[in-house]
C-alpha cells in the first residue's frame, strides 16, 4: 500500500507534463461543453429530459438512470484510453483525463437539472464541480476551511463567490490527475498482460463515476423546478 501510494505521487508530475492543458480553464471548460453540450453529447438538461420522459415523470428513476449512462460511458472511454502501453501514454492520458471530466461533469449536471437547479447559476455550477471531488476530499476541505461547505451550501449560497471558481478546478484538476495516476500503477505493474490496462482503466473510470453520482445524488437535494 506504501509503495502504491509512494508511486502515485510520484506520478502526478510526470503525468502533469502529460496534460500541460490540464487547469483551472481547462476544468471550467470541461464544464460549459458538459453543460452546453458537445459532438454526440447533447447537453446534460436535454440528456436527463430524456431520461425523465422515458421514466413517466419519475425524477429518482431518471437520476438513476443518468448515473447509469454516464457509468457506462465512462466504462468505455476509460478502456479505450488504457489498453495501451507506454508508448501511447502520452497521447491517451489527456484523453483520459479529458473524457472523465467531461463525463462526470455531465452526469452531476443532469442530476443538478433533475433536482431543480439552474445550471446557469455560477453557484451551482461550482456545487457540481465540487461533487466532483467527491465526499471524503469535501469534508477534508471543509474541515480545513479550503472550501465554505457542501455542494448543497455551494448551490444555495446567498452569493456568488468567484474566488471558489479557480480553488474548485484546481482541486479537481488535481483529484483527475491523482486518478490517472494509480490507474497508471497498476497498468505498469501488470503490463505484460496487454488486456489489463483497458480492464483497470475502464473499471476505475466506471466506479469513480458511479461514486460521483451517488454523492451528488445524496447531496442535490430537491428543489421546485419551474
Amino acid at each position: 500500500m506504501g509503495i502504491g501510494t509512494s508511486l502515485t505521487r510520484g506520478l502526478v508530475p510526470t503525468l502533469t507534463k502529460a496534460a500541460p492543458g490540464l487547469s483551472s480553464q481547462f476544468v471550467h471548460e470541461a464544464l460549459r461543453r458538459a453543460v452546453n453540450g458537445i459532438g454526440p453529447l447533447p447537453p446534460a438538461a436535454e440528456a436527463a429530459e430524456k431520461q425523465l420522459a422515458e421514466q413517466h415523470g419519475n425524477v429518482e428513476r431518471a437520476i438513476h438512470e443518468v448515473i447509469e449512462n454516464h457509468v457506462r460511458f465512462a466504462g468505455a472511454q476509460g478502456f479505450a484510453t488504457n489498453i495501451g502501453g507506454l508508448v501511447s501514454a502520452a497521447f491517451m492520458i489527456p484523453a483520459n483525463i479529458t473524457g472523465l471530466a467531461l463525463l462526470q461533469c455531465r452526469e452531476v449536471a443532469g442530476i443538478a437539472h433533475l433536482r431543480g437547479y439552474d445550471l446557469e447559476d455560477q453557484r451551482v455550477r461550482n456545487a457540481i464541480l465540487t461533487c466532483m471531488l467527491g465526499e471524503d476530499a469535501v469534508k477534508s476541505l471543509v474541515r480545513k476551511k479550503n472550501l465554505p461547505s457542501t455542494p448543497m451550501g455551494i448551490a444555495t449560497a446567498p452569493t456568488y463567490d468567484p474566488h471558489l471558481d479557480r480553488v474548485l478546478a484546481n482541486e479537481v484538476a488535481s483529484e483527475l490527475l491523482t486518478k490517472v495516476a494509480g490507474k497508471r500503477v497498476a497498468t505498469t505493474i501488470g503490463r505484460r498482460v496487454p488486456i489489463v490496462g483497458g480492464v483497470v482503466g475502464a473499471s476505475a473510470d466506471a466506479y469513480a463515476t458511479w461514486q460521483i453520482g451517488r454523492y451528488a445524488d445524496r447531496e442535490l437535494l430537491p428543489r421546485s423546478r419551474r
